[in-house]
């Protein structure tokens, strides 16, 4: 059988050491050997001896989706083998950390992240969303982690003279030691949203980088299994 599917572009092989790698730019592939953590519902696929299990400890605030109030679980994965993850064809992208380095994660743009990382779940209170505020994961420590992004992402840098206010439906993440902090703005909401109703910006003060999706969040689809 002859076909373009079979290219090199989109062909899987076996991984040659442990640890997560991009598949294509819509997917992730982690090569377990022991255990690693992954958004519930974004295995694609596995070969090998893997036990997929529900993260019990702390799961029901953690990721917490703040546009619906409904939660976003993670999983364990344990075993020997290779998984792929991906999540409504959004972008992926691998941020490497070591000793020093934190940033600061909307729970909804986590895809999967090695179990060595270390991570905090903090709520950006009265955020304008429907949920009443905006989930968000520090993570710090050393590892990798594994972004998902709805389009290309802005990445913004923020320095002590020029801050950055951004929408807080679009934001994906920041690094941490930027102080942030919300303005409303009701003249910025009827212009953006036809005098709906009060926008909400998040703004970050100090040295670093802000990171924005190209859209705002799409309402939750109602019914049906996962």
């Amino acid at each position: 059988m002859q076909s373009d599917l079979f290219s090199p572009e989109y062909m899987a092989q076996f991984a040659t050491e442990p640890g997560m790698t991009l598949q294509n730019p819509k997917s992730i592939k982690y090569a377990v050997n022991g255990e690693c953590y992954a958004r519930q519902g974004a295995m694609v696929a596995f070969r090998g001896d893997l036990a997929f299990e529900k993260h019990g400890q702390g799961v029901g605030t953690f990721l917490k989706r703040a546009v619906t109030g409904e939660g976003l679980a993670l999983m364990a994965v344990r075993g020997q083998g290779e998984a792929w993850f991906a999540h409504e064809a959004a972008n992926c992208f691998l941020v490497d950390l070591t000793p020093g380095d934190s940033i600061t994660i909307n729970g909804r743009n986590v895809l999967c992240f090695d179990s060595s990382l270390s991570y905090e779940i903090a709520m950006l209170k009265g955020a304008g969303m429907t949920g009443g505020g905006l989930f968000n994961t520090v993570f710090s420590g050393s590892g990798r982690l594994g972004l998902l992004c709805e389009g290309n992402p802005i990445v913004i840098p923020v320095t002590p003279t020029a801050p950055v206010c951004v929408d807080t439906d679009a934001v994906v993440g920041w690094t941490t030691s930027l102080s942030t902090s919300l303005h409303r703005s009701q003249s910025f909401g009827s212009m953006l949203r036809g005098g709906s109703g009060e926008a909400v910006q998040l703004r970050l003060d100090g040295e670093g980088f802000v990171i924005v999706r190209p859209s705002e969040t799409k309402p939750e689809k109602k019914g049906g299994g996962h």
